[in-house]
């Protein structure tokens, strides 16, 4: 079980970053954000069944955390690119989160 929720979540995190992307450099993207907000669900969810089976230890629970603010940076971008605000602070905010969320999961970063 755990091992099918493991290889759903690294696949949806791979095109939650791709889509990301595609939709933020896009003109027409109401779809390409509609399928965006469809990949968020399922990598919570996955990523939130996996820490309930882990037993919630505090190295995933943080990554956790980080995850739900990096979707949070990547839809406030997306609004503030619809609004045609300066995305500046908040891009590099989210390549930091974003390093930090991948560096994390890969066990390179750990607390």
């Amino acid at each position: 079980m755990f091992q099918t929720l493991y290889s759903i979540h690294a696949s949806v995190w791979l095109l939650l970053v791709i889509s990301f992307f595609i939709t933020y450099f896009i003109n027409k993207k109401k779809i390409a954000h509609m399928v965006l907000r469809l990949f968020y669900i399922v990598m919570l969810g996955t990523g939130i069944s996996m820490l309930h089976l882990m037993g919630y230890p505090f190295n995933y629970t943080l990554k956790g955390l980080l995850a739900v603010t990096l979707v949070s940076l990547m839809e406030i971008l997306l609004v503030r690119r619809k609004k045609e605000k300066k995305n500046g602070g908040i891009l590099l905010l989210l390549f930091l989160v974003l390093s930090l969320v991948l560096l994390m999961g890969f066990n390179v970063v750990t607390f």
